[in-house]
């Protein structure tokens, strides 16, 4: 079974208000709600890649899956979530921004980030299956529903080879199918 994207802006608040605590968990939470990027590229940045960044900023990112290049622009909420993170944990410029506790110098691994989101959605009674890929999904999926962002720029913001991988990877519905035939021309 894929995994699925939070679909409840109310959902994606309360995972916010759990994480105030974790500043880093709330960190990556954020930034993977915000950018699209699969979690295992975020978790490749180091402080120095968002330190001295302000809102409009981009940070190129290497996509580990297709070689290409992708960016992350600073919006807002990553902006304030990486202050709360510097302020709180004080990490040094080369840190891994997603720090294991297993040594210095090594990220989480997406295994760890796949149960931190099955372990939020499990606190806040969330149902559905959660994974890692679950952030990038969420992404896309309050872009396209709630904002309205056409599938074809989703296309182009994931790197998709092709338009049909993207198609599949956002799960159209058949009830969101079938609710369009209820519009009238």
């Amino acid at each position: 079974m894929k995994v699925q994207p939070f679909t409840s802006l109310k959902d994606i608040r309360n995972i916010k208000k759990l994480l105030r605590s974790k500043p880093r968990d709330l960190l990556l939470f954020t930034i993977g709600i915000n950018s699209g990027i699969r979690s295992i590229d975020l978790l490749r940045l180091r402080v120095e890649d968002l330190k001295d960044r302000k809102v409009g900023d981009r940070i190129v990112v290497r996509e580990s899956k297709t070689k290409k290049e992708n960016v992350v622009i600073v919006n807002k909420e990553i902006a304030d979530c990486f202050k709360f993170y510097m302020d709180e944990l004080q990490p040094e410029e080369d840190q891994y921004l997603f720090q294991s506790r297993k040594g210095v110098n090594y990220p989480i691994t997406t295994y760890r980030v796949t149960g931190l989101v099955k372990d939020w959605a499990s606190s806040l009674n969330i149902k559905g299956n959660f994974g890692a890929h679950t952030l990038r999904k969420t992404f896309c999926y309050v872009q396209r529903i709630h904002y309205g962002v056409p599938w074809e720029v989703l296309c182009r913001r994931l790197n998709h080879a092709t338009p049909s991988v993207t198609r599949r990877y956002l799960g159209v519905q058949e009830e969101e199918v079938e609710e369009i035939l209820l519009n009238t021309i």
